[in-house]
């Protein structure tokens, strides 16, 4: 297999940027990702332990942190291991060979001779001596090869083909969230968040806040406030005591429906992919229109951080998804150099995207500022995470596809509106980080440009489809000027607009009278997604045929980002009082899989979540301001309701890792549009697909 350089090791070529020998002559490995509970650490160092031949449990790895690792950008896109573990492959393909030549020299033999397997040299399978025996000799200035030799795939896992999660017991058993850090004399903290982050504090009575119990300063920065106090219970009761005392002057312009203002632009759509020209067809021509609403990320912990500064220098203990951006935007924020702010990864309670967990980070560091030397630690309450976090956009898709005399479809025509879906710390050049605008000296965020199509779109993600249907077309409307904060949520446009595709080709299929799956096959041109359909397709015969009366079955099927991870499902539902989802079978393609279980537990945690979104998820909203306060107001799926799961992958271990973490949203949230639609024979495009959606279209389609 041609080996190619990964991407980071063009910005970190030398072998000490990717590990050290400790004096104890032990290596540490270092990587620039973080785990957000996908598992991906226990991968990377499975990947490390194979590529060196050395026991698991023998491997220290070192996770971003920007004082010590590579900056490798945002853990984010399906890329830790397509970037992150391939670059960390090839740096432990040239340590393992250095310690080859090294252990040859020493022999007097030649390196081929040699072997490395469970931490030993051997010849000819005859053990030799430790390789703890020639670490002081490596040369960690020496270069990664461009041509390191990294094992075949036929040399590959012979031992330690999969381990535990490295991290399971800790998370179950022990304290390893940045919620539960505990330091001498830390001080307990909680921001006063107005209901819009443009807001303008115009009267708070500071000594009687200054007076409630606990509190043990106030910090007020124009219209930032904020609460330093002994206990997280007595901060969080001062903030909320505080917002329902203050007074604020809100930013002109109201949205009463973010969905009815966004398909109400009237500004040019642009041309992001075009692949010919979709009008010179004649014929019948279908189409389709499917929204979704703003989304929250639905953390089962709200954001939290850590800060202390000591002779002018800041440390942040956070669970950003981008320790580097992260840094970068506090020193912005705080007009000092980068060299002076050390911000180290630390676990938080899920993660799905741009969440909280930066602006958390800001209101520790303002408020620890107050209180040199002493650790801050800041929660968010519940209210926060609602009302300040950024949240996955808001967006309509309408797709367009062309149908031939023969019933195939022969051009496809896509228009995204959207708010962007990304705005995280950095974006435009600016910190963009909430409590930055609320400060004396502000910091305005910039008109978020969304992500770049290099790194597979933001709105107009997946609105290629996954099929040869001839020329294709996608512009993209981004709309700026709604008041609610949005950035990047798992899959970002990929979700809503595989399902309105994948909806567009289900409908053409029936109103050919042609079965889905079949449908889809035929329009296949390559064999990895044939395989897939087919696959799908033996594997549910059972479900489509056993079908009772207000059953229905849908699938969805997408390549994410074009590039990546391949992946079917299929689900059958029951549409009663609601929609419950009885069964979902699932085949995926992830290339080579470095965890097999790893890759099963992302791609069914991505269903379950698209599940949620597709049939409960919506954020409630009046004017300015979200109007969610607690669990109450906003559903996500329960325990109870989650559906029996067949995940099955397709490995492929002479090919490249493609990325697994998002793959699963959008054909899941197809899947299930598509079975309420076989159920009903109506079709929900509004998301979600509620009991009031059913009954509105149901009696929409009777008049």
């Amino acid at each position: 297999m041609k080996n190619q350089v990964p991407k980071p090791l063009l910005d970190y070529p030398k072998l000490g940027d990717w590990l050290k020998v400790t004096p104890e002559k032990k290596l540490v490995f270092f990587s620039g990702r973080v785990e957000l509970g996908q598992g991906n650490i226990t991968a990377l160092i499975m990947m490390i332990s194979d590529e060196l031949g050395i026991e698991p449990e023998k491997i220290s790895l070192q996770t971003a942190r920007t004082d010590m690792t590579p900056n490798e950008g945002f853990t984010a896109g399906s890329m830790s291991i397509v970037h992150g573990g391939q670059s960390l492959r090839s740096a432990v393909a040239t340590l393992r060979q250095q310690i080859l030549n090294i252990s040859a020299s020493r022999l007097g033999v030649d390196a081929l001779e040699l072997n490395l397997s469970n931490g030993q040299i051997l010849q000819k399978g005859s053990f030799c001596f430790s390789i703890d025996e020639v670490l002081d000799q490596i040369d960690l200035s020496s270069e990664i090869a461009a041509g390191a030799k990294i094992k075949e795939p036929s040399q590959r896992w012979v031992e330690f083909r999969e381990i535990e999660r490295v991290d399971l017991l800790e998370r179950m058993t022990g304290a390893p969230f940045v919620h539960d850090m505990i330091e001498e004399g830390m001080l307990f903290g909680a921001p006063v968040h107005p209901a819009n982050m443009y807001s303008k504090l115009l009267t708070l009575d500071v000594i009687a806040l200054s007076k409630r119990p606990g509190v043990i300063k106030v910090v007020q920065d124009g219209s930032f406030v904020g609460v330093l106090a002994t206990s997280q219970r007595f901060a969080l009761e001062a903030a909320e005591w505080a917002r329902e005392k203050s007074e604020w002057k809100e930013i002109d312009g109201k949205i009463e429906n973010p969905i009815s203002h966004l398909v109400s632009q009237s500004h040019d759509f642009e041309i992001v992919s075009e692949t010919g020209d979709v009008n010179k067809n004649s014929g019948e021509w279908h189409e389709l229109t499917v929204s979704r609403p703003y989304i929250f990320h639905g953390s089962i912990g709200p954001a939290a951080a850590v800060a202390k500064w000591e002779n002018e220098r800041l440390t942040v203990w956070t669970h950003s998804q981008g320790v580097f951006q992260l840094r970068d935007a506090l020193a912005g924020v705080f007009e000092t150099a980068e060299e002076n702010i050390t911000v180290i990864h630390k676990a938080g309670s899920g993660c799905y995207g741009h969440n909280g967990a930066d602006d958390a980070a800001l209101d520790a560091a303002i408020l620890a500022r107050e209180v040199e030397g002493i650790p801050v630690k800041v929660i968010w309450s519940r209210y926060d995470e609602f009302h300040a976090a950024p949240m996955g956009a808001a967006m309509s898709t309408k797709s367009r596809a062309h149908l031939d005399q023969d019933g195939y479809i022969t051009a496809f025509d896509v228009e995204v509106t959207s708010v962007p879906h990304s705005s995280r710390p950095g974006t435009g050049g600016t910190p963009n980080l909430r409590s930055a605008v609320l400060i004396k000296n502000s910091k305005l965020p910039a008109k978020s440009p969304d992500v770049p199509a290099m790194r597979g779109g933001g709105a107009e993600r997946n609105a290629v489809p996954s099929y040869d249907f001839g020329p294709v077309r996608v512009k993209k409307r981004l709309v700026h000027d709604l008041p609610f904060r949005a950035s990047a949520l798992r899959s970002l446009g990929a979700y809503n607009n595989v399902i309105v595709n994948e909806g567009l080709i289900d409908e053409i299929a029936h109103r050919n009278g042609e079965d889905p799956l079949a449908f889809r096959i035929k329009h296949c041109v390559d064999d990895r997604s044939k395989e897939l359909l087919l696959r799908l397709d033996s594997e549910t015969k059972r479900y489509k045929e056993n079908l009772k009366e207000s059953q229905g079955w849908g699938v969805g099927y997408a390549r994410y980002k074009g590039i990546s991870g391949l992946c079917a499902v299929f689900v059958n539902v029951t549409v009663d009082e609601g929609v419950v989802v009885d069964n979902v079978v699932s085949v995926s393609d992830v290339g080579e899989a470095i965890s097999p279980d790893g890759v099963k537990n992302q791609i069914e945690g991505g269903i379950v979540q698209s599940i949620s979104w597709t049939l409960k998820e919506a954020v409630k909203t009046d004017g300015l301001s979200t109007t969610v306060d607690s669990w109450f107001d906003y559903p996500i799926i329960k325990f109870s309701e989650i559906p029996s799961l067949n995940t099955i992958l397709i490995e492929r271990p002479s090919e490249k890792p493609l990325g697994a973490a998002e793959i699963s949203q959008g054909p899941a949230g197809a899947a299930v549009s598509n079975a309420v639609r076989h159920a009903l024979g109506v079709r929900i495009t509004e998301l979600p697909i509620t009991r009031e959606a059913i009954i509105n279209s149901l009696l929409s389609n009777e008049i």
